[in-house]
């Protein structure tokens, strides 16, 4: 999706026919280690952003998966590369990441232990320098599967690879009602506006006390593990400005908003450096989510590869800056119509997208 992202953005095709060979040896790499069935689903164990590893398809790295899949396509297109082999496994995915993957509410995972190609938890733990399976701890993993898994829960990031695919420019791989839905779920059950009463046994000085958070994962419905992944009853200002950038994507505006303030209010100086929202060391770069919040709420995105200065924006009227290979400056929407402001370099606007609908540069 990244590769995708720069070619989008810098417009250079023959950069997309040079990365192009790499970009496929890895995505098939990928295919074969994870979904060596073909069904379109990553399902082998596989490590992820929280420091372990998941057992099992779930909608958080399925939802890379699908996107990633889309990307080829699209560049494989581009190209004039078959693109039959990412388009089937996309279908595949989709179905089963919309219809296995949804509870009816939001997106979970299904603890897959078993029948994998990768050796089983208690065998790859009885190889390793230390390792082996108590009693005690064999009990629990026959009843729950590996530890450190999220299961029936309400994961912040359970639908973010649809997040990072819009943000690149593509479409949602998804269906976009549900992920809508998953969304209000997590703003739902996730935010949480005093902490005073809630068990953080990791690091609780990101979000204490009185303050309020977006929780990583809840399990409002139930089935909570007894060995949740550990940054489960965190809160990450990464992941806090990620939910409320996709709620905006959806319209959601005061939810999204909401999701800020409450991140914000723990760093107005008082305990924090609001400068420095810090997580595995000082100036952390997930916090850098909170600059697709532009994104969200105003549209505005410039495709290099056919000049489109895309517009869809969410809170009316608005001056918001722009930056692009070759240029930066601000795009302004005053009563319906769109400007472009210039302050450095070029950027070669062939049309206007404002919603979908063609216009003019004021």
């Amino acid at each position: 999706m990244k590769v995708y992202r720069e070619w989008r953005i810098s417009g250079d095709t023959n950069w997309l026919r040079k990365m192009y060979p790499m970009v496929k040896t890895s995505i098939d790499w990928c295919s074969k280690t994870w979904d060596p069935r073909q069904a379109g689903i990553i399902e082998e164990p596989h490590h992820n952003t929280y420091d372990i590893e998941f057992w099992g398809p779930n909608g958080m790295i399925t939802s890379f998966y699908l996107g990633a899949l889309q990307a080829m396509v699209e560049m494989s297109s581009a190209l004039n590369k078959d693109t039959t082999s990412y388009k089937d496994l996309y279908a595949k995915g989709k179905k089963y990441l919309e219809n296995e993957l949804f509870d009816g509410e939001y997106f979970i995972q299904k603890i897959q232990w078993t029948g994998l190609k990768a050796a089983d938890p208690v065998k790859a733990s009885s190889i390793s320098i230390g390792g082996g399976y108590s009693e005690e701890a064999l009990a629990l993993l026959k009843k729950e599967g590996p530890k450190y898994q999220y299961g029936k829960g309400c994961l912040s990031d359970g639908i973010l690879g649809a997040w990072i695919a819009k943000m690149c420019g593509l479409q949602e791989p998804v269906d976009s009602q549900k992920i809508k839905s998953h969304l209000l779920a997590v703003h739902k059950y996730n935010l949480k506006k005093d902490l005073s009463e809630h068990a953080n046994p990791q690091r609780p000085t990101y979000a204490a006390g009185k303050e309020g958070g977006l929780l990583i994962c809840s399990w409002p419905k139930g089935g909570k593990l007894s060995l949740p992944f550990v940054y489960s009853d965190e809160v990450w200002t990464g992941i806090e400005y990620q939910v409320a950038s996709h709620l905006m994507l959806h319209r959601q505006i005061d939810e999204g908003l909401e999701i800020v303030r409450t991140c914000r209010d723990r760093y107005d100086g008082r305990v924090r450096n609001p400068f420095n929202e810090y997580e595995c060391g000082h100036w952390y770069g997930r916090a850098l989510a909170s600059y697709g919040m532009l994104q969200s709420l105003t549209g505005v995105r410039f495709d290099a590869v056919d000049g489109t200065l895309h517009i869809d924006s969410k809170v009316g009227d608005f001056t918001s800056f722009i930056s692009t290979d070759k240029g930066f400056g601000t795009v302004s929407l005053k009563g319906g119509k769109p400007s472009l402001q210039v302050a450095y370099g070029s950027i070669p606007v062939k049309q206007v997208l404002v919603s979908g609908k063609q216009m003019k540069l004021a």
